[in-house]
């Protein structure tokens, strides 16, 4: 069955390779993304099963309409994917720039609060749908100069067990992917704004890539409608959980 598929952040990354997947997979998706220019490449690539939409998740107008803005054939998706999201700096809490913190919680946090809030009400009345909430690994295992990031997503794990709470008997469905470290995409070079460190930081490894993200979002929205996955982490074989910090040293204070 052909379903409609509404993902954020989907001019790059995780988000463009799950819109790939979906359509490959004969479905119609709205990819919605601040970058035109990237969502109408995409849209070429895709042809009519793609809707490209420009859209800025920390636009609280802009959401709070974009449920009767689009075309009437395209306004009730089965499958809100809430991608949409960023990581700045990696210096400690007291030594990053503020401003940083305030994208993070208003993309990372509220973008994906008001898109949920703007498409759940409509999949509850019809008692049927999914909603998939990217997070990371990071909110589960923090990480120096992590706070601010790992903080937003241990709310995006929290607020999907809530959404789970409160959706119980309503037949939507709520679940929360978390991969750890995956290459491909413009995280880190966006993090740090410097792409030779963000090449460094994959260097002789094997990360994961965004269809392996795509492919889990995809195997999630087939699943027979009783089934609900809470949550799912994904990492590399050349990776594990975050260690413990320890400093070691004369000037460590007690």
């Amino acid at each position: 069955m052909t379903q409609t598929i509404l993902v954020t952040g989907a001019s790059s990354g995780f988000g463009a390779a799950i819109a790939r997947r979906f359509v490959r997979d004969g479905h119609r998706v709205i990819a919605a993304a601040r970058r035109r220019g990237r969502l109408d490449a995409l849209a070429t690539e895709l042809g009519s099963a793609l809707l490209p939409w420009t859209l800025d998740v920390t636009d609280r107008d802009a959401v709070a309409a974009l449920p009767h803005a689009l075309p009437e054939e395209w306004r009730d998706p089965d499958v809100l994917v809430n991608n949409a999201g960023l990581a700045l700096g990696s210096d400690p809490y007291w030594q990053a720039d503020p401003d940083w913190l305030e994208r993070m919680v208003t993309t990372n946090v509220l973008g994906l609060a008001r898109m949920t809030r703007a498409f759940l009400p409509a999949m509850v009345e019809r008692g049927r749908g999914l909603i998939v909430n990217i997070g990371s690994t990071a909110g589960n295992y923090p990480y120096p100069g992590g706070a601010s990031y790992c903080g937003t997503k241990a709310f995006v794990q929290q607020f999907t067990l809530g959404l789970k709470a409160d959706l119980a008997g309503t037949g939507v469905r709520v679940a929360d992917v978390q991969p750890g470290m995956v290459g491909g995409s413009e995280f880190s070079n966006v993090r740090w704004g410097d792409d030779a460190r963000a090449a460094a930081f994959y260097a002789d490894t094997v990360p994961l890539t965004p269809e392996d993200v795509a492919e889990t979002v995809a195997w999630i929205a087939c699943l027979p409608p009783h089934v609900n996955v809470n949550r799912i982490e994904l990492m590399p074989v050349v990776q594990g959980p975050g260690p413990f910090t320890i400093k070691r040293g004369p000037d460590v204070r007690r």
